[in-house]
């Protein structure tokens, strides 16, 4: 009796049999398979059922045996699948039915009839499984890559594990939305913005709550600060503005994000408010406070105290990054109490601690001891604070560098010795003959100040301390050679003016003639008569006499020297000289061409020519034949050409009568009246000057006093208050 086919056992992981889809009408195959004929794949397509494979039978069977009928297990509905089986032989071991597996799977679902094929075609004799096939059961055997994973032909529960987990993550999801809707819209507790608490309120209580707390800080303006500076911003003015709606937004707004959740579950915490920055405004603002808030670095120096050498320390400086002072301030408003610390870069002094401690040494090895200094066979001892009157610490290329005073070392050293040095004696020019002659012009002795300062500092920066000085020759200041190359040779102008019966008013025209003689006026130069006439003093020879003062006459010290002017003027003026300022008198005198005069008054009008001619001038004035006479040597260059207008609006003088105490009698003089004086200069006979001047004079009123005068004050002032505009001059 032939052997049964048999399934897989379950441990091996195959499927039992199954027999072809109850819907195609095939039977199960009960025919006992012969030992020589090879296993049959059956397999069924898509589109129809495949009829159940029929080995080929033997020609002649030596027995004739009914075959036993193979076990038929129920087969569930979603188990019906087309498998392969394999009869088994007559003899030897059992022949187990492997299950042919697709290469690729249907996308049958549950129930559907899965298409199972070996690879190349259908199962048949000369197909893949057949007799000609190699990987037959006489060839190699042929696999699929999903061999071994059918299971033991019980459903797969991963897609029940696959829909349950699914369904657990819908509604796992749907809880986590439910919740994040239920918080949104409220604010989780604890929550504060800016110090103000607006936890658990709703939206619309929540943005109300920060307008309230926050408006007034915002519009306050924001004290920013750099190193030791500070100053002030006006948020308005910054761009920036708090804009509470965005803030709570943030905070009640739907979101899925865990922490959103977290927090109201927790209690939230402190939230930065929403602020909007308009950054080139913010930039703008912070720029213009750049400057101020700059932190100028302060530079070492070093000093003398007397004869201690002190120091200043170097500190370092900051300028503002604007760049950056612009996030910080963002950052930082309405969150921060206290000033804005503004990032800023720091800024080297010029000079640094490490030179300054440098020079303090090189200052301390200065005043350290006395230097002395050898000049010929004398010898100058300087103190140390002599040394530190004559030493400074000057900053130059990032250093201190000490610089010695060549004057005060020269004037040290003179000091601490006798009749070291000689003046030189300018030449200049004195009357001999009548003529101008050069006399002086010698060399004096003294010390190279430049040198003076080179020696002594090397000795007080080194270990000796002495030095030795050398005296030089020093030139005088104009040279014997030089005055005489200035071609004074000849009288170029001269004028004289007559003298007047006081003889003490002529006393100080002498003394002004004597002071004027001599004095050069080199080309380009200004003389003033003032100054060659200084002081006017009785030290220095003058006497009291008659002058004009505040429009009165009185008496006054150097009483006279008008005429000087007068005098002088009319020299520099037929010489052709510029005029460089002089003014008329107040009243005209008889002894003086109209229009061409002038007064002085010490502090206030002086007369002045200037030279501009290329040779010196050289002034003499003397007294003789009863006037007053000027004259100037150089050597000949213009050619003046001098007029005068007619006298007009002529103002008669009358007499003024007066019952002060202190009045005096006066005669009177002349009238007033308005002239014109006209010059003309001439070079090689080309005009190069055409000048003009008006003057008015005023009338010289008599003066009758109506009270005797034994009955008078002695003070002379006068009572009289006529206004003059000439009120400080003193005129003769």
């Amino acid at each position: 009796m032939g052997h049964p086919t048999e399934r897989d056992p379950a441990s091996h992981g195959s499927a039992p049999a199954e027999p072809a889809r109850p819907d195609s009408g095939a039977q199960p195959d009960t025919t006992t398979a012969t030992p020589a004929a090879p296993p049959t794949l059956i397999t069924s397509a898509p589109s129809a059922p495949a009829p159940a494979a029929v080995p080929p039978q033997r020609a002649t069977p030596p027995v004739a045996e009914e075959p036993d009928e193979p076990y038929q297990p129920r087969v569930r509905l979603y188990e019906q699948r087309v498998i392969a089986t394999v009869a088994a032989p007559s003899t030897g071991a059992p022949t187990q039915a492997l299950p042919a597996v697709s290469a690729s799977v249907t996308p049958a679902a549950f129930g559907a009839t899965a298409a199972f094929a070996a690879p190349g075609g259908p199962a048949g004799p000369g197909g893949p499984g057949g007799p000609g096939d190699p990987g037959g059961p006489e060839g190699p055997a042929s696999g699929s890559p999903l061999d071994g994973l059918a299971g033991d032909g019980a459903p797969s529960r991963a897609p029940k594990v696959a829909l349950w987990a699914g369904v657990g993550i819908v509604v796992v999801a749907g809880l986590y939305v439910g919740a994040q809707a239920a918080v949104a819209g409220t604010v989780a507790k604890g929550t504060t913005v800016a110090g103000v608490d607006i936890g658990g309120m709703d939206t619309a209580a929540a943005v109300a709550a920060l307008d309230a707390g926050l408006a007034p800080r915002a519009a306050e303006p924001i004290t920013v600060q750099a190193g030791d500076a500070s100053s002030t911003v006006d948020p308005a003015d910054a761009g920036l503005s708090f804009d509470a709606d965005a803030t709570v937004e943030d905070l009640t707004g739907f979101s899925l994000g865990p922490a959103h959740l977290w927090e109201h579950l927790v209690g939230g915490d402190e939230v930065a408010p929403a602020v909007d920055v308009r950054r080139s405004a913010l930039t703008e603002a912070l720029s213009g406070l750049e400057e101020s808030l700059q932190v100028e670095p302060v530079d070492g120096t070093v000093g003398f105290k007397g004869a201690k050498a002190v120091a200043t320390k170097a500190k370092e400086g900051s300028s503002v990054q604007v760049d950056a002072a612009v996030d910080t301030v963002a950052d930082a408003w309405l969150v921060t109490s206290g000033p804005v610390e503004l990032p800023t870069t720091t800024v080297d002094p010029a000079i640094t601690q490490e030179e300054t401690d440098a020079a303090l040494a090189e200052a301390e090895q200065v005043v350290s001891g006395p230097v002395e200094v050898k000049v010929g066979d004398q010898t100058a001892e300087l103190t140390p604070k002599t040394l530190a009157k004559a030493t400074s610490f000057k900053a130059a290329d990032g250093s201190l560098t000490a610089k010695f005073d060549g004057d005060k070392v020269v004037s040290a050293v003179v000091e601490g010795t006798d009749g070291l040095l000689t003046e030189p004696d300018d030449a200049h020019f004195v009357f001999s003959g009548g003529r101008p002659v050069v006399e002086g012009g010698a060399q004096g002795t003294s010390l190279d100040p430049d040198a003076a300062a080179k020696a002594v500092g090397k000795a007080a920066l080194g270990d000796s301390r002495t030095t030795q000085l050398k005296l030089v020759e020093r030139d005088p200041e104009r040279t014997k050679e030089g005055l005489e190359k200035m071609g004074v040779k000849e009288v170029v102008s001269e004028f004289s003016t007559p003298l007047t019966s006081d003889s003490v008013r002529t006393r100080n025209l002498i003394r002004g003639a004597q002071l004027v003689t001599g004095t050069l006026v080199a080309p380009g130069e200004t003389f003033s008569l003032l100054d060659a006439l200084s002081p006017v003093t009785a030290a220095n020879g003058y006497v009291q006499s008659g002058v004009i003062s505040n429009g009165v006459h009185t008496d006054a010290i150097g009483g006279g020297l008008s005429q000087m002017a007068t005098t002088t003027y009319n020299a520099a003026y037929h010489a052709g000289y510029d005029d460089a300022g002089h003014q008329p008198h107040s009243y005209w005198f008889d002894r003086y061409p109209a229009g061409r005069e002038a007064t002085i008054y010490v502090g206030a009008i002086d007369m002045k020519f200037t030279n501009d001619t290329p040779y010196g001038a050289v002034m003499q004035s003397w007294v003789s034949g009863g006037r007053v006479h000027v004259a100037i040597w150089s050597t000949k260059y213009y050619t003046v050409k001098p007029g005068t207008g007619d006298k007009r609006n002529v103002v008669q003088a009358t007499p003024v009568h007066s019952t002060g105490a202190s009045c005096e009698p006066y005669p009177g003089g002349s009238d007033g009246f308005t002239i014109t004086d006209y010059r003309k200069v001439y070079l090689d006979g080309k005009q190069v000057k055409d000048e003009s001047k008006t003057w008015t004079y005023k009338p010289d009123n008599p003066v009758v006093c109506d009270q005797p005068k034994a009955d008078r004050d002695q003070d002379r002032k006068p009572a009289d208050d006529q206004d003059d505009s000439d009120s400080k001059a003193r005129e003769d």
